[in-house]
């Protein structure tokens, strides 16, 4: 467990919480019919949480896990939502053979004592 050995236990509980919830996430895009091309893809622009392909589309997915899904919601910023369009560029230049699929951001939004929530186009790369 290097990844945590030294953090603050706060930030050991929040790593832990967002691994939870890209497995939930990724098991609920997959019973939709996506499979997962990537997960956790790191660039020096940002990252992506999930990468889902179904047919011709491949969406990038931003996972997020608060109180409720209405927080969840509102933690995905403009600031973030940039940087994961610019990581969603760098992740089609390492994969130019999904370059013409019709590309979509979505989110999906984990809260306790709900069912994960998907949203489909939950923003766009328009500046």
């Amino acid at each position: 467990m290097a990844k945590t050995d030294g953090a603050a236990p706060e930030r050991v509980a929040a790593f832990r919480t967002g691994i939870s919830a890209e497995s939930r996430a990724a098991a609920l895009l997959i019973a939709k019919g996506y499979r997962i091309l990537a997960r956790r893809f790191r660039t020096p622009y940002g990252e992506i949480d999930l990468v889902a392909r179904r047919r011709n589309l491949v969406a990038f997915v931003e996972v997020k896990a608060r109180a409720s899904l209405d927080e969840a919601a509102y933690a995905v910023t403009p600031r973030q939502q940039q940087r994961i369009v610019n990581a969603a560029q760098a992740w089609l230049m390492a994969h130019p053979e999904h370059a013409e699929f019709d590309l979509r951001f979505d989110a999906v939004l984990i809260a306790p004592k709900s069912l994960p929530r998907h949203l489909l186009a939950a923003f766009d790369a328009s500046p």
